[in-house]
């Protein structure tokens, strides 16, 4: 989805395409990272703390209803109000009799040009969460979490059958191809590196559109990999698009008994991964 200033519209949007995959037989819908508005965190400015909300709260009344009627599982990430002075970036679950399974808070939160997330969000403090739909047990990360192994390994460790990612990454305009095809590759790959490692699908949702008065142009790219990391459905990089795709779950256990990853771990040598760096001597 592209996005404009004004949340209702997002919002009326996002409705319009969860029908649209519903109707294409979709049991489980993820949008993208702060779908109901622009990418506000390229300035820091205190009005936009104003576009914060409880959850849950009306957004997901809204898209409950919606998850009952349609009996889908709807996966919707929004800036979470949790107390006066206390934002997180936060995804919802809904399952498909629109019951609130629960939220996830963003655990590593960027703090790079056009990216200020640090001046809005406070870090996650629920851990890593699984929520256990009508159709299956996921996990879902948002953005930012895409670089870190240690969180999709948890994540995939508690029982998730398929990682999801909220996302909302770009270029800026000024960037030549080459840089372009790059940091969009280098995404691409972490993201599959945790389906192989962990022996999962992952699915990866991004924005589109030109955002910032035009110096940022949100790169889509949305995804979905099996867990041997090939990538089974790839969205374009600049249009809107809704796709549905089947994935069998019950391949899971043939991928991780025949590369039995997560029963060759060392899991008495991990202790120094706890720390910030491993000083010699």
């Amino acid at each position: 989805m592209a996005c404009t200033a004004k949340p209702k519209e997002n919002l009326d949007k996002a409705i319009v395409k969860i029908r649209e995959a519903a109707s294409k037989g979709a049991q489980i819908i993820c949008l993208q990272e702060l779908f109901l508005s622009l990418y506000f965190c390229d300035v820091e400015d205190y009005e936009n703390f104003k576009l914060a909300e409880p959850i849950p709260g009306p957004s997901t009344e809204v898209l409950s209803t919606l998850a009952n009627e349609l009996g889908v599982v709807i996966i919707a990430s929004l800036f979470e109000k949790r107390a006066q002075g206390i934002y997180h970036n936060t995804t919802a679950v809904l399952d498909a009799d629109g019951a609130y399974l629960g939220k996830y808070r963003k655990m590593h939160i960027p703090d790079d040009p056009a990216y200020y997330e640090k001046f809005y969000f406070t870090p996650g403090d629920l851990g890593y969460k699984i929520f256990h739909t009508k159709f299956a047990t996921i996990g879902v990360l948002i953005c930012w979490d895409q670089w870190y192994p240690e969180g999709a390994r948890i994540t995939a460790l508690m029982g998730a059958e398929i990682l999801f990612y909220p996302t909302a990454i770009g270029w800026a305009t000024s960037q030549d191809e080459a840089t372009n095809s790059e940091q969009f590759n280098a995404w691409q790959t972490i993201q599959c590196s945790h389906a192989v490692a962990n022996g999962l699908h992952v699915v990866s949702v991004n924005r589109v559109g030109l955002e910032q008065n035009g110096a940022m142009k949100f790169w889509g790219g949305s995804f979905i990999a099996n867990p041997f990391g090939r990538v089974l459905l790839q969205a374009s990089h600049d249009k809107e698009e809704v796709h549905v795709l089947a994935v069998d779950l019950n391949k899971t256990d043939s991928y991780r008994t025949h590369w039995p990853f997560l029963r060759d771990r060392r899991i008495d040598s991990y202790q120094p991964i706890t720390k910030r760096y491993i000083d010699e001597g």
